[in-house]
């Protein structure tokens, strides 16, 4: 099976034409198996790249355990950049079919490649029943969310998927590795959620590290830069135009007068090469 590794902000997945390759049926399996950085290839996940009846494409995303995933926004930018530079499909505008819809992205090329895609993710979702979450308010703004022993005061949003964004002092590896895996199972997330923790910087500048769901923590996670900048204007705490640094790299957000929230970033293709199983 032929393979692209890709990354946006350092949020690299493994990437398979399905215009051209042939998968086996267990996709949840080999997505375990190509994102193992031990054993496999190495990678957040596994993403389809997928004909599509309504779009130039589709986007199947799986989680590095093998869950199938409704979005992801760094991968879709990949998604973007793969489809023009391989010739699926080469105008600067792309419409790209996804598990949370179909989204526009405008390609900003650099030498006949692209090198940065701006996403129109849509409209948040802020009804606690839909996002899904059992926590009160629509969407729930700075509610407590009950750890036991610590109570954290939260917002959820979704995007396609579920997030939980904490406000802290200063992000560091106790809120990612210690209270993150505690807040993706909880049981006020049927579906599990992904777990943003943001350090205010200035109103229009925000630092966030993520634990995701089905994945741990990546070096970027775009559905919830988008997700963090809702909150941070529902929480009087940011503008609406906002730059988000993560580890992997930087993402502009705007959530627009229109209610549709936009991210640009970076896609970067890495190399391509064989898979040819496990060992």
């Amino acid at each position: 099976m032929k393979f692209t590794k890709m990354h946006g902000a350092g949020n690299d997945y493994v990437y398979v034409n399905c215009f051209q390759e042939t998968l086996p049926q267990d996709i949840a399996s080999l997505a375990i198996q190509v994102s193992d950085r031990h054993k496999g290839i190495g990678s957040d996940g596994l993403i389809l790249i997928c004909p599509s009846e309504t779009a130039d494409a589709q986007m199947r995303m799986f989680n590095a355990d093998g869950s199938e995933s409704e979005m992801c926004g760094n991968g879709i930018r990949c998604v973007a950049k793969y489809v023009y530079d391989h010739g699926i499909a080469q105008q600067d505008h792309l419409k790209i079919e996804t598990g949370a819809g179909i989204l526009n992205l405008d390609l900003e090329l650099t030498g006949q490649k692209v090198s940065q895609v701006r996403v129109n993710m849509g409209k948040p979702i802020l009804a606690s029943a839909e996002i899904p979450t059992l926590l009160p308010g629509n969407p729930p703004v700075n509610a407590e969310l009950n750890l036991g022993e610590q109570k954290l005061e939260v917002t959820c949003v979704s995007m396609g998927n579920p997030h939980c964004i904490t406000f802290v002092e200063e992000v560091n590896d106790h809120w990612v590795h210690v209270i993150g895996p505690q807040v993706e199972v909880h049981s006020v997330f049927p579906n599990r959620v992904n777990a943003e923790f943001i350090e205010v910087v200035s109103p229009a500048e925000l630092k966030m590290r993520v634990w995701e769901r089905g994945s741990g923590e990546t070096q970027a996670c775009g559905t919830g830069a988008c997700a963090s900048a809702v909150a941070g204007v529902l929480t009087g705490r940011s503008e609406r135009n906002v730059l988000i640094h993560l580890p992997g790299g930087d993402l502009r957000l705007e959530w627009a007068g229109s209610d549709e929230v936009f991210m640009t970033g970076p896609a970067v293709e890495v190399y391509e090469g064989i898979w040819t199983g496990p060992h």
